[in-house]
């Protein structure tokens, strides 16, 4: 009975030195990171294109012994960021 409890009072001990040793070395990590991060496009001239959305013509098909119609989807084109100097 006695090894048993000193087994698990063991066991416990090193759950809880393995977990605060992995969140002190976590918050050490993320509090040794910089504050800012210049941006890649530095000194340029961005604009920022808006997404839109199209209608797509999607073809009938067979599909599992029956034919499914056409229809019309609509697509998103998500938008982008065009740079220049």
């Amino acid at each position: 009975m006695t090894d048993r409890f000193k087994r698990a009072a063991a066991l416990g001990a090193a759950t809880v030195a393995l977990t605060s040793g992995a969140l002190f070395g976590a918050v050490g990590t993320a509090s040794a990171a910089p504050s800012h991060h210049p941006g890649r496009d530095h000194g340029r001239h961005c604009s920022i294109g808006r997404g839109y959305w199209t209608q797509t013509w999607i073809p009938g098909r067979y599909e599992h012994r029956h034919w499914r119609p056409g229809h019309v989807q609509r697509v998103w084109h998500p938008g982008h960021r065009d740079c220049r100097r």
